[in-house]
C-alpha cells in the first residue's frame, strides 16, 4: 500500500517562508513525476508545481520565482520550498505522484491528504 504524507504548512506572515513536504511510502517500484496542487476556500484544484523523475520542472505564472519545487529520490521526497507568500497563496496543498509498485505495472495516480497553508497578518 502506497502513501503520501505532506508536512510543513502553518501559519505565516505576508512576506515569509514556509517548506513542505511530501514523503511517499509503502511498496514502490519507481516513482515518475511528482506534482504539487492547491486548492482555495471556494475555488477549484489548480496544479502549482510539478518535477520529473530528472529533475526537470515546471511552475504555474502565478508562483515562478517564488516557489521552488525539488525532490530527494533517494527518499522518495518532493519537497516545495515557497518564498515571499502573499495572502493569495492560503490554501490546502496537495501532493500527488505517478508511481509504479512493480516494474510490470502502469503509473497509478496517487495523493495525500493535504496541509493547510495560510498567510495572513
Amino acid at each position: 500500500q502506497v502513501q503520501l504524507v505532506e508536512s510543513g504548512g502553518g501559519l505565516v506572515q505576508p512576506g515569509g517562508s514556509l517548506r513542505l513536504s511530501c514523503a511517499a511510502s509503502g511498496s514502490i517500484f519507481s516513482i515518475l513525476t511528482m506534482r504539487w496542487y492547491r486548492q482555495a476556500p471556494g475555488k477549484e484544484h489548480t496544479l502549482v508545481a510539478d518535477i520529473t523523475v530528472g529533475g526537470s520542472t515546471d511552475y504555474a505564472d502565478s508562483v515562478k520565482g517564488r516557489f521552488t519545487i525539488s525532490r530527494d529520490n533517494a527518499k522518495n521526497t518532493m519537497y516545495l520550498q515557497m518564498n515571499s507568500l502573499k495572502p493569495e497563496d492560503t490554501a490546502v496543498y496537495y501532493c500527488n505522484a505517478d508511481i509504479q509498485i512493480t516494474k510490470a505495472t502502469v503509473p497509478l495516480d496517487y495523493w495525500g491528504q493535504g496541509t493547510q497553508v495560510t498567510v495572513s497578518s
